[in-house]
């Protein structure tokens, strides 16, 4: 299944649970579905349809309280699943606008550290291009330094 045999809006659901979501292993959302389908514009029931949908394909899986991204949703939308770090030098009065900024990306993580750089964010590789051309042109970002993650040890 690839992302040309979903719908327009069950596209749009999937990234906006990818957004949304919390990844502990799995990217989960914890919203209610009301509050999901009015975000989203759509009704309840449109929003049931969806799922249901997007269940059988095996990119969600449900239960009461949460909606999980499966692995594969997560590899058909951010386009693969490796993992990118960039630390960030900051100008120390430009600091707090930066961090709501980046508040409002789509990071994995985004971290206040102590020591050689002031922040250090997690993010799908696939998104990286977008995530530094974005802070590239952020008043008050000194410098950028990226890594990929070629292996998770532990």
């Amino acid at each position: 299944m690839d992302s040309g045999t979903l719908t327009e809006k069950q596209f749009e659901l999937l990234n906006y649970f990818f957004k949304k979501s919390q990844p502990i292993r799995v990217y989960t959302v914890t919203e209610t579905q009301s509050s999901i389908a009015k975000n989203l514009g759509i009704t309840r029931q449109a929003l049931n349809m969806h799922l249901k949908k997007l269940r059988e394909h095996g990119l969600i899986r449900t239960g009461r309280g949460f909606i999980d991204l499966t692995e594969k949703a997560v590899q058909m939308i951010s386009g693969q699943s490796g993992t990118a770090l960039i630390m960030l030098k900051l100008e120390p009065q430009k600091r707090l606008h930066i961090y709501s900024i980046l508040r409002e990306m789509p990071l994995e993580k985004v971290y206040r550290v102590t020591g050689e750089y002031d922040v250090v964010i997690q993010v799908s590789q696939s998104l990286l291009d977008q995530v530094l051309n974005k802070i590239n042109t952020l008043e008050g970002v000194r410098e950028t330094k990226t890594y990929i993650v070629i292996e998770t040890l532990k």
